[in-house]
């Protein structure tokens, strides 16, 4: 399958690379709300294109959801590049009331349901084919995608994680960056591959840590930054596709 990327001529983060969008940040002073970073973003692409035909997008989530919400309110835009074609859970999710709300399909595929992981990740793989997506959105998705979706979808297949990776990979990104002491975290946007976090970085976004921060307020704020992030990579890869 071959990946999305964008036009010819426009700068990717690495030659070669299956999925070419990337954020040059240049991270600042804090802007006129206490614990808000001014960040200033220098992008491949100036604009977004307007589509007849919106691209297929499948995202898959675990748990509330609220990245799912940021890309369906994207989708309702007139000019927006993509459509949310089908949600699927490895449980039964709260975030799958976002899409029932929108009328999108959803579907839970379930480790349990099946004999072994090997039988999971091929159902996996067979329910996200059946939607013939452009894209696949890993929304909060807490388990590793398995070898037959990397090798159907490689090169497109996208992931969120609540820190600035390489560093603080891992289910507890927010919790490792506090008890390292770091001033400055953030959230990435990546390829996923086989490794845990180890994909191609696509954009990355920086978020001050505050002393008086504890995990759940540091992640609120990582997550107020890390929605409209995935929806503008989102757009820009499918804007390209």
């Amino acid at each position: 399958m071959t990946p999305l990327c964008l036009p010819a001529g426009a700068k990717a983060s690495r030659a070669a690379a299956p999925l070419r969008t990337r954020h040059l940040l240049e991270h600042g002073d804090r802007g006129p709300e206490h614990g808000r970073p001014q960040v200033r973003t220098r992008t491949a692409l100036s604009h977004y294109p307007g589509r007849v035909n919106s691209l297929p997008v499948v995202v898959l989530i675990s748990g509330t959801g609220s990245n799912l919400a940021a890309l369906l309110d994207a989708a309702r835009t007139a000019d927006c590049p993509f459509q949310v074609v089908a949600v699927i859970a490895d449980r039964d999710a709260a975030g799958l009331d976002h899409a029932r709300t929108a009328g999108i399909p959803t579907q839970v595929v379930r480790l349990k349901d099946h004999p072994d992981r090997a039988a999971w990740d091929r159902a996996l793989t067979a329910a996200v084919r059946e939607h013939a997506p452009r894209l696949v959105v890993l929304a909060g998705f807490m388990k590793l995608v398995g070898p037959p979706l990397l090798e159907e979808f490689g090169g497109r297949i996208i992931n969120t994680h609540p820190a600035l990776l390489p560093a603080f990979p891992g289910a507890h990104g927010v919790r490792d960056a506090l008890a390292h002491g770091v001033k400055v975290t953030g959230c990435s946007v990546i390829e996923v591959d086989a490794g845990v976090d180890t994909g191609r970085i696509l954009a990355q976004v920086a978020v001050d840590v505050l002393d008086e921060d504890t995990e759940q307020t540091l992640h609120e704020r990582i997550k107020a930054v890390e929605q409209p992030l995935l929806v503008d990579v989102v757009r820009r890869l499918t804007a390209a596709g």
